[in-house]
């Protein structure tokens, strides 16, 4: 499969994905990027390093702008003040160039995305909302698709 025809499928599969499908996805791809940063640690790749950290530290924040604090105040405290501290981890590992705090984020990530593959999917019927993740709304300055060049 082409590199164009994976985007085009990882594409509409984020854009067709309920909220609980979605933050799935965001858990998938902040291990894929700490694995990704563990592996340039280790290859003395420090720009490759840093992309991985700042991309695991990115979904970190998206997974924090999620939550819904109105409908499960208590456990949206709690998770967000967990994405804090793996995000602080994940500046330390960079700072340090250590591997233990990305192990540390490693587990914590895949520890969550275990509870989270657990909860039940919504009924097709419904149209209820992960119990405590938003729906995705992007900024009204982010380009079109179109704009940057996507075609599907």
């Amino acid at each position: 499969m082409s590199m164009r025809a994976q985007e085009a499928y990882r594409t509409e599969k984020i854009l067709s994905a309920d909220p609980m499908e979605l933050v799935r996805l965001l858990y998938k791809g902040a291990m894929g990027a700490v694995e990704a940063a563990r592996l340039s640690l280790a290859a003395a790749d420090i720009r490759g390093r840093s992309a991985a950290i700042s991309k695991a530290f990115e979904i970190l924040g998206e997974l924090t702008v999620s939550l819904d604090h109105d409908r499960a105040p208590e456990v949206s405290r709690r998770l967000a003040e967990l994405y804090d501290y793996m995000q602080r981890r994940l500046l330390a590992a960079n700072f340090e160039q250590a591997d233990a705090p990305l192990a540390e984020v490693l587990s914590l990530l895949e520890t969550l995305a275990e509870v989270w593959n657990q909860v039940p999917a919504p009924k097709p019927s419904t149209t209820a909302t992960a119990p405590i993740a938003r729906a995705w709304n992007p900024p009204a300055t982010e380009p079109a698709p179109a704009a940057q060049g996507w075609s599907f």
